[in-house]
């Protein structure tokens, strides 16, 4: 159910944004003559501009000391919200009520002037926060301690990195307390010891009964950061509720040709690929039947011999998803039409992070998996891959590949050098940027098995020697 427009009593002793049916219009004109034509016109009805949904039918409500976080498409209306309960915009429609101070971080440099120093911006966003001079000077050291900028806090802002404008601006907004703290994506400026120390921060603020609400194309944060979230797509509500649920749908929205209609529920994907929807029953391993993850703007192709004609990532149930938690399993299924005649096939699974570094990569030959040979023109090869998720959190993509190599020289793969084996595979096919997942940590709060990038095999021994004799 969504919130009423008018809360009662006992609401208000609890709630910090209460929201209800927002919706904001935009006038867009073709030309801008357009306007000074609506101007002259519209009085007799005529019309020379199309409205813009920014926001349309938007409800929630959020409680002291809750997360919220706000994720979905560029130009969802994310930031547009944000500027509704900062009070920086009205809504053309709709309700939304907000006690208590606000603190606002809506972009990156918004209230900074570049031309004053950092020492006097403070005082500046200070007071537009609410802050009386003699307040901001009780609070200045520890204002400047947080920011950390050094000799840089009496120089012009101008003169600053982004980074550095982002530690002075999150600053001043963190030790303002404030009921109610709104961050938009500013947190991915700064480097990651700044940003755990801002995460740090946000968790004393929380503990003080500081409400949050996040908006963050990081699905990993907001996961791990947030109770709840709040879906946005062109302006719509897509979802409001738990963050799992919500980055899921959110990730199905974003791998589906059509739009589905807004839910509490998890939409499915659609699947275009009818061949990979079909159940298999001609080896060992069952192949999904229901539900594949195309790639957000279809594959990326390179080479020739072959075509990719269906992907899906699924969990071990063999369900799509593209949110794992550290450890799980994904299984990664593919379909190739073999357009010509290949010997022994070769496929594999390349997993790239944010920074499109090599995470793993590993195939068929790799794994010592037994393969048919040979595979006739017109063959519709179907692979799955294995791959437990040992990996740090974060979001990442993946790449695929089809390559042939001669059987003979397959069964003694492992007895021969790499630059040897490299000259006897003939590359097929590669599709780049096939699809995407994002890696979190642990709901169950479950310690960490290991730390850093990824989990290496490996092992321990402590020894105890004896004292020496005297």
């Amino acid at each position: 159910m969504l919130p009423d427009p008018i809360p009662s009593a006992e609401d208000r002793a609890t709630w910090v944004v209460r929201a209800a049916h927002l919706s904001k219009i935009y006038r867009l004109y073709a030309q801008p003559s357009d306007r000074l034509k609506e101007l002259l016109f519209g009085r007799f009805g005529r019309r020379f501009s199309r409205d813009f949904w920014a926001l349309d039918d938007v409800s929630f409500q959020l409680l002291g000391g809750e997360r919220l976080g706000v994720i979905g498409p560029n130009g969802s209306g994310k930031s547009t919200l944000l500027q509704i309960l900062a009070g920086t915009l009205a809504p053309t429609a709709g309700q939304v009520e907000v006690r208590g101070r606000v603190a606002a971080l809506l972009e990156l440099g918004s209230g900074i002037n570049p031309e004053y120093t950092g020492r006097e911006n403070i005082y500046v966003n200070a007071s537009i926060l609410g802050l009386s001079r003699a307040q901001t000077e009780q609070r200045f050291d520890a204002i400047a301690a947080f920011a950390d900028i050094g000799e840089f806090l009496d120089q012009p802002v101008k003169t600053y990195s982004s980074g550095m404008v982002m530690r002075l601006a999150f600053s001043v907004v963190a030790n303002v307390d404030a009921d109610l703290l709104l961050i938009d994506e500013a947190l991915a400026v700064g480097d990651i010891f700044f940003t755990q120390k801002c995460y740090q921060h946000l968790d004393r603020l929380i503990e003080r009964g500081t409400s949050i609400i996040l908006v963050s194309h990081d699905t990993s944060a907001v996961t791990q950061f947030c109770e709840n979230v709040l879906l946005l797509h062109r302006g719509r509500q897509m979802y409001y509720g738990s963050t799992m649920a919500g980055v899921k749908t959110y990730f199905a929205l974003q791998r589906s040709s059509s739009v589905p209609q807004p839910s509490g529920a998890c939409p499915s994907a659609p699947s275009p690929q009818e061949p990979l929807r079909a159940a298999s029953h001609a080896v060992g391993w069952d192949w999904p039947s229901e539900g594949t993850l195309p790639p957000p703007k279809g594959f990326v192709s390179v080479g020739s011999g072959a075509r990719c004609t269906g992907v899906a990532l699924c969990d071990e149930a063999g369900q799509p998803c593209a949110l794992f938690e550290m450890g799980q399993t994904a299984v990664f299924y593919v379909e190739f039409t073999v357009d010509e005649p290949l010997d022994t096939p070769i496929v594999g699974v390349e997993i790239l992070n944010e920074r499109n570094i090599v995470v793993h990569g590993k195939n068929s030959m790799q794994h010592e998996a037994i393969v048919p040979s040979p595979i006739a023109r017109g063959t519709r090869l179907r692979t799955r891959q294995r791959m437990v998720l040992s990996v740090a959190p974060g979001e990442y993509s993946f790449n695929l590949g089809l390559e042939s190599i001669r059987s003979s020289d397959y069964a003694r793969a492992s007895e021969m050098t790499y630059p040897a084996l490299v000259g006897l595979v003939r590359r097929m096919v590669v599709i780049a940027n096939a699809g995407a997942f994002s890696v979190v940590t642990p709901r169950d709060g479950q310690a960490l098995r290991y730390h850093g990038l990824s989990d290496l095999a490996g092992d321990v021994a402590i020894e105890v020697l004896p004292h020496p004799s005297p």
